[in-house]
């Protein structure tokens, strides 16, 4: 429990960081909820084929994804945060209620065809489309403007304390924002998408667009008592600065072994020097002219000329990353399956009593919490239970991790595609081919094995990744850091639905359905799966390649940690070991 004394400043402290909790938790039930079951509406009561509707569903998360990062940019650099999320709070509010209202008005949408039937000869008018898009887009734009700011939002109503006595405080409120976020994705795809299947969509789009009141109400709520603090320069400006310093100064030559060699920095700095690493980068730190190029306080008279060793180190550390960061899109490329996963669960006996059906866009929640169990297994069983067998400290490194995520991710799609092989058969058998909103015998239950499977790979890769960038990247960076993993979350959205053009555009026989049919019976949804496994498995290959370039991690064996090694934790040796795909240490 979070407590604090009486405070004699009025602005900030715990009070402020509970609507701030509030905001972000109820934001993301009411954003999750509508998504989660959205290509049921799409093709219930827009006419779409599952193809168009995963496509435009692929691309929403994309836009989710990247938005925040603009957000932070703006926030950082222009407007400021607290404007930046009370921007956000209204355009998702905006585009929800919109969004509802197309379960209302009759002329927003087409009439209802049968459920991923062929035979429906009512098209979306583009009218109809352009509104569904632009409610689409709003919410995208409000979840960037809410989601890029809340957690350091937060983090500045405690940042001018005395850092021994809320350090506690600051870290329970890590703790609290991500435990309330992750719980209220699972709420919305458990209670919101049962009472959308249960209830209606009129009821079940109007219980999130409520949910977004509240939101926006706790937000500006507390605006009296927030710590607002003011815009200014981040680090995408440095890094614009460092490429434009780099080619005005292009005509100099770079001596590595000149000792006369005059380089700018930061005071204070512990590097004077840049590396060796990109030279070409090192021109933007380079003072020709100390007179002209310097100001009497050691400030760069010209910031877009002249930049610091510390700013060139930075984008070099960030291009370094990049290989690595790539990696993971094909991980969660399978991760945004989900429009198609919905379909196979549909059909499938989703009964746990005679009288309770599991909501087929409720079993995207399993892999939440296959991917938190996961977590907790290895932090709290399997790595203790390793280290006693050993008898020493024993871990994985974070190069295992992202790579033995990437390698489960690619076996999950193979299991995937089997278990759709054998759905597949059964409806032929069972002669429900040419009904796709039939339901058959075989038990949704075989979905779990996959869905085991990839949240183990999240729990791998994910953290592995996110924690590969904050430890990897300068201390400075750690926004950048924090913000790589959804830029890839965005960039395989994209992917994903580039895969899905090609497969249904060119991926399919003479008087033959596509392999992601609108009748899912009748496609070949399982060759899908398979092109998509093997994919993941070349992209294991790519890592390997990509691990052994990068070199040793800063972070040894351990991450954040520290590197864990036998006798002791001595760095001295780092150089020595190749951690590239080593066993346990």
């Amino acid at each position: 429990m979070i407590t604090e004394p009486l405070l004699s400043n009025p602005k900030g402290g715990i009070r402020a960081l509970f609507f701030i909790i509030a905001n972000e938790a109820l934001e993301r039930l009411a954003s999750f909820g509508l998504s989660t079951n959205m290509i049921m509406y799409l093709t219930r009561e827009y006419g779409m084929d599952a193809a168009s509707g995963a496509q435009i569903l692929f691309l929403y998360s994309a836009a989710g994804n990247f938005m925040p990062i603009i957000g932070a940019f703006l926030a950082d650099t222009y407007v400021g945060r607290y404007p930046m999320i009370g921007f956000g709070c209204i355009t998702s509010l905006l585009g929800m209620v919109l969004l509802w209202l197309t379960t209302i008005i009759p002329e927003a949408r087409v009439p209802s065809c049968a459920q991923f039937s062929n035979k429906c000869d009512n098209d979306a008018t583009t009218p109809q489309l352009l509104f569904l898009y632009f409610c689409l887009g709003l919410m995208s734009i409000g979840a960037g403007g809410i989601r890029s700011c809340s957690l350091a939002f937060g983090a500045d109503q405690l940042r001018k304390r005395d850092s021994l006595k809320y350090a506690g405080i600051l870290e329970s409120f890590f703790s609290w924002y991500y435990v309330t976020s992750s719980a209220s994705v699972f709420i919305s795809m458990t209670c919101l998408v049962y009472i959308q299947d249960a209830l209606g969509w009129k009821l079940g789009f109007g219980v999130p667009v409520v949910l977004m009141i509240l939101s926006t109400l706790s937000f500006f709520l507390a605006s009296p008592i927030y710590v607002k603090p003011k815009a200014k320069a981040n680090w995408l400006t440095g890094f614009a600065r460092v490429l434009v310093a780099s080619y005005r100064k292009r005509r100099i030559e770079l001596c590595s072994q000149n000792p006369d060699e005059l380089y700018h920095h930061r005071k204070g700095s512990a590097v004077v020097v840049p590396s060796e690493r990109i030279r070409f980068l090192n021109r933007a730190c380079v003072i020709k002219n100390p007179e002209e190029d310097l100001m009497p306080d050691g400030r760069a008279s010209d910031p877009w000329c002249l930049c610091t060793v510390d700013q060139v180190e930075e984008l070099k550390a960030l291009i370094k990353v990049i290989p690595i960061w790539s990696t993971g899109m094909l991980v969660s490329v399978n991760v945004c399956q989900n429009s198609f996963l919905l379909l196979q669960a549909s059909t499938m006996n989703r009964h746990i009593t005679s009288k309770f059906e599991i909501p087929a866009g409720s079993f995207y929640a399993f892999l939440l919490l296959s991917s938190t169990i996961w977590i907790a297994l290895y932090d709290r069983v399997i790595i203790p239970l390793a280290s006693k067998i050993r008898g020493k400290p024993t871990r994985l490194s974070l190069k295992q991790k992202i790579g033995l995520g990437i390698l489960v991710s690619a076996a999950s799609m193979a299991v995937l595609a089997i278990i759709e092989r054998v759905r597949r058969e059964t409806a032929i058998r069972e002669g429900i081919s040419d009904n796709p909103d039939a339901a058959m015998h075989m038990s949704a239950m075989w979905l779990l094995p996959f869905y085991f499977l990839l949240g183990f790979s999240e729990a791998m890769n994910g953290v592995g990744q996110n924690e590969f960038f904050y430890t990897e990247l300068p201390k400075s960076m750690s926004s950048v850091a924090s913000n790589l993993f959804s830029i890839g979350l965005s960039a395989a959205s994209l992917v994903a639905s580039f895969i899905v053009s090609v497969v249904r555009g060119f991926i399919s026989g003479e008087n033959q359905e596509s392999w992601v049919s609108s009748n899912i019976n009748k496609g070949h949804y399982d060759y899908y799966y398979w092109l998509l496994a093997t994919l993941g498995f070349a992209t294991f290959f790519y890592y390997l390649a990509c691990s052994k370039a990068y070199g040793p991690c800063k972070g040894g064996q351990g991450g954040i940690a520290g590197d864990v090694r036998e006798g002791s934790a001595d760095d001295d040796d780092d150089d020595d070991v190749d951690d590239d795909y080593c066993s346990l240490s």
